[in-house]
């Protein structure tokens, strides 16, 4: 029996840094050496390396996730079964959600790194990167779309969030919990907890990028000034609580959401989005809703960026983005595994 193809697509970040002459540690490993280093990777796959780019995670961007998802489209074009994408973890949330919504097929697909680079004590690039291809090899990831692999856990792309600067176990889904784990060398996979949704984006059309406002305690709209000036495409917030903002914003804010999309998400980064508890006071969740903002549900801000982002690139009107917004921020209660 042949071995199944897998191909590794490199970015950079922790897992491809190693120290130079001061100490400092920067992305310079490329594909190639990420794998080599790795020979038990020959052992479950044929292994092909392509290096897209060699960045620090806090230079990811919509460009380049599109890039990385022609790169994909390529590797399941030449017939390999399981791709791995290796980056920085700072960007990881956003990037696996990019490539979940801009890829199409049901090819494998993880994304992974490391929180200590090569040259650490306790360095987990390696064995991540092994768990990766453990999991992209499984038959059961098969249409679970992008994934996440860190610690031993795999995690869906719409629900991971990394909750730590530094600890190998930084990376977290809330309330749905991973996808699945590592053990003994083998992935194990449950059902995706939410809808799958896959978008098209013109190759001639840019990603337009809304802002991401955080409301704080007693938010002066320092914002606002900003926001008119640049008169962008959408608008998420990450509101207070289950939705609020302060009462003396709220007028300010349904202008805008007159005139562009606003979501509207939590600060806290558990629960969803309220509709309709509180009202009674301007800044309700109910008024913000009733006044044409978007309600995100359990999308955190950053998740919701990209999503708004790819629909507004993809052309999508006001009102599938709300329907979009709410499908894909509400559990798939009916998932079903054969």
């Amino acid at each position: 029996m042949s071995q199944p193809v897998v191909t590794i697509i490199s970015l950079g970040g922790t897992i491809a840094s190693v120290p130079d002459e001061t100490g400092l540690a920067g992305p310079r490993l490329s594909a190639a050496e990420l794998a080599s280093a790795i020979p038990r990777l020959g052992e479950l796959a044929h292994v092909e390396v392509r290096d897209v780019a060699r960045l620090p995670s806090c230079d990811v961007s919509f460009r380049l996730a599109r890039e990385v998802a022609a790169e994909i489209a390529d590797a399941v074009e030449r017939g390999s079964d399981g791709i791995v994408v290796t980056q920085g973890t700072d960007t990881i949330e956003e990037m696996s959600f990019c490539l979940d919504l801009l890829v199409g097929v049901d090819t494998p697909l993880a994304v992974v790194g490391a929180m200590r680079h090569p040259g650490l004590p306790g360095s987990d690039g390696a064995a991540n990167l092994l768990d990766a291809v453990r999991t992209v090899i499984s038959p059961d990831a098969v249409g679970l779309g992008c994934l996440v692999v860190m610690n031993e856990q795999i995690h869906s792309a719409r629900a991971v969030r990394k909750l730590h600067t530094s600890s190998p176990s930084a990376f977290n889904s809330g309330e749905v919990g991973p996808l699945g784990w590592i053990a003994e060398g083998t992935a194990h996979l449950r059902d995706r907890p939410y809808p799958r949704i896959t978008l098209s984006v013109p190759e001639d059309v840019e990603v337009p990028l809304p802002p991401l406002i955080r409301m704080t305690m007693d938010d002066d709209g320092w914002w606002l000034a900003a926001i008119r000036e640049m008169n962008p495409p959408g608008l998420v917030i990450e509101a207070m609580g289950g939705g609020h903002v302060p009462g003396w914003l709220s007028g300010e804010v349904l202008e805008i959401a007159q005139r562009v999309p606003v979501v509207l998400t939590s600060r806290t980064g558990g629960g969803e989005v309220l509709t309709h508890t509180y009202g009674g006071f301007p800044g309700s969740e109910t008024t913000l809703v009733s006044g044409g903002v978007i309600p995100g549900g359990t999308l955190d801000g950053l998740k919701a960026r990209v999503l708004l982002a790819l629909l507004l690139a993809a052309g999508t009107q006001r009102p599938d983005i709300h329907r979009t917004m709410s499908d894909m921020g509400t559990l798939d209660r009916s998932a079903t595994r054969g």
